[in-house]
């Protein structure tokens, strides 16, 4: 059995890992990635641990590649999101098992090999609800579908009306992490964290300073909770 990856944003892992990771400056292709290890778990800032990059301008290819070439064979991943619908509110924890990215073109092929049936890997994702279920709090979510949108703004109101028709939460990374895990054939699941309830939902208009603290109010519990699951996931694997 390889490695677990764990992937999240400053958001969740803010920009120091949790005690015994230790730095890891991994060459790729595409330019060197760091990472944080600690046995068979590597951490993945995706925004990057000395210089934030926007959601839009993360370069997932060489992020993943930088994870394969450590020997990951499974990924799950931290999102950040916003809650689509008022029971959805701040602190809930929920596992997207689809999601809606129409506007991501996204492939590490240039010519044929792209084509593929994208998803989160359903044995993987099955394995970290069920080790969620055992081991960590608050409850877990099982199911939801995930919007993908460009950011970094917010969205406009009108934009969450038309979204929330067809979505649960909205966020800006997992689906195209997904895609690219797929095509490396690392099987990818994610537990996405509401930090705020989207734009229009709440009968207040959403802030930033609302939004920011969110992501303090889940941050701790996020952290035991994902160590907890973490250890019971290399376990079930050993």
């Amino acid at each position: 059995m390889g490695r677990l990856a764990l992937i999240g944003g400053h958001s969740i892992l803010g920009s120091d890992p949790a005690s015994g990771f230790e730095p890891r400056d991994v060459a790729t292709a595409g330019g060197a990635v760091r990472v944080y290890e600690r046995g068979d778990q590597v951490l993945l800032q995706r925004h990057g641990f000395e210089r934030y990059t926007t959601a839009a301008r993360i370069d997932h290819p060489r992020n993943f590649a930088a994870l394969a070439e450590l020997g990951c064979d499974r990924a799950l991943a931290i999102g950040s999101v916003g809650g689509l619908r008022p029971e959805l509110g701040v602190g809930t924890f929920l596992c997207p098992d689809d999601f809606i990215a129409l506007h991501l073109g996204l492939s590490l092929h240039d010519h044929h090999g792209g084509e593929q049936v994208p998803g989160f890997d359903a044995d993987w994702r099955r394995s970290v609800v069920d080790a969620w279920g055992r081991v960590a709090e608050p409850e877990l979510i099982d199911g939801g579908i995930y919007w993908q949108a460009i950011g970094p703004r917010f969205e406009t109101a009108a934009e969450i009306r038309l979204i929330a028709a067809h979505a649960d939460v909205i966020g800006m990374t997992i689906a195209a992490e997904c895609i690219i895990a797929r095509e490396m054939e690392i099987p990818y699941a994610a537990v996405c964290v509401v930090d705020n309830l989207a734009n229009g939902i709440a009968a207040e208009p959403l802030s930033v300073a609302e939004f920011e603290a969110g992501k303090a109010e889940n941050r701790s519990r996020l952290a035991a909770a994902l160590e907890a699951v973490a250890a019971a996931l290399g376990e079930s694997s050993g």
